[in-house]
């Protein structure tokens, strides 16, 4: 196979991977040659998302420049990914989609120890198909919903609960978490439902606004993000929130795309 480097933006300073040296100043500086190789730039769409995204198309122009083979981006975090769907069926650059549900999974048998009295609960209809039920399935536990309606964004008006949570342990499993209002009005749902405890786990914590306000007066047991997105400093206001590692899952993400090997290997197992 070609030879590998992996480099990395501002913006994935998190991730726990060895990368090559890549200097940003008001030009793109390459610390090694990279003529022939195969390229991965490591790069999230969080923080300064904007600035973030075109230090990514940057390094990628200067790699492509330096005659690099191959050039693939790891995005933890897809920027604007919440956006219009439309020019879906234009876009026509290889993508494969990676999932952090075998890390959830894992993270709930060994943090949870009454998860086998478990029900994963899904805080909005459209996440209840894939998201929730893959994981009940998996943990061969019960799951239910909650229908909400919005005035606007943001806000939620009203919530409907619709499954059995008394005296069960809820975990609440959603896809990302922004000012956290839907999730924190989903846990006081479940616990007047009879919930004995509510567990809240995200794959993107974006926290914004009154986020971490909202987290410390909820009654969550802990809210579990993956590091797509940084957390230190939130973590130092809000002792509830705990991280997932997923450093390992690109990590071997890069290695079965650079030898030609599936990666479909990642959907359920986690690379130790």
């Amino acid at each position: 196979p070609l030879p590998c480097n992996v480099f990395r933006g501002s913006g994935a300073q998190d991730i726990d991977l060895f990368a090559g040296p890549f200097r940003l100043a008001r030009h793109v500086e390459i610390g090694e040659s990279v003529r022939g190789e195969d390229v991965y730039i490591i790069q999230s769409g969080c923080g300064e998302i904007n600035d973030n995204l075109m230090e990514l198309l940057i390094m990628i122009n200067a790699c492509k420049i330096a005659s690099s083979s191959r050039v693939t981006a790891v995005i933890p975090c897809f920027p604007y990914a919440r956006q219009d769907k439309k020019d879906k069926g234009f876009f026509d650059i290889p993508v494969d989609n990676l999932y952090a549900e075998p890390a959830v999974l894992q993270w709930i048998r060994e943090n949870i120890a009454e998860w086998r009295n478990c029900i994963i609960v899904s805080p909005d209809a459209g996440g209840a198909k894939s998201r929730v039920t893959s994981i009940a399935d998996r943990l061969n536990v019960e799951f239910a919903l909650i229908h909400k309606e919005r005035k606007k964004a943001n806000e939620v008006d009203r919530m409907v609960l619709v499954g059995d949570v008394k005296d069960r342990v809820a975990i609440l499993v959603d896809d990302m978490a922004d000012t956290c209002g839907t999730i924190c009005h989903a846990a006081d749902k479940l616990l007047s439902a009879g919930a004995t405890k509510v567990y809240a786990i995200l794959t993107h914590g974006i926290f914004s606004g009154p986020a971490i306000s909202r987290i410390n007066n909820a009654a969550f047991e802990a809210v579990v993000v993956t590091n797509t997105i940084p957390q230190e400093d939130k973590m130092r206001h809000c002792p509830k929130i705990q991280v997932i590692d997923i450093s390992m899952i690109l990590a071997e993400a890069i290695r079965r795309t650079h030898n030609g090997e599936s990666v479909s290997y990642l959907f359920s197992h986690v690379p130790l």
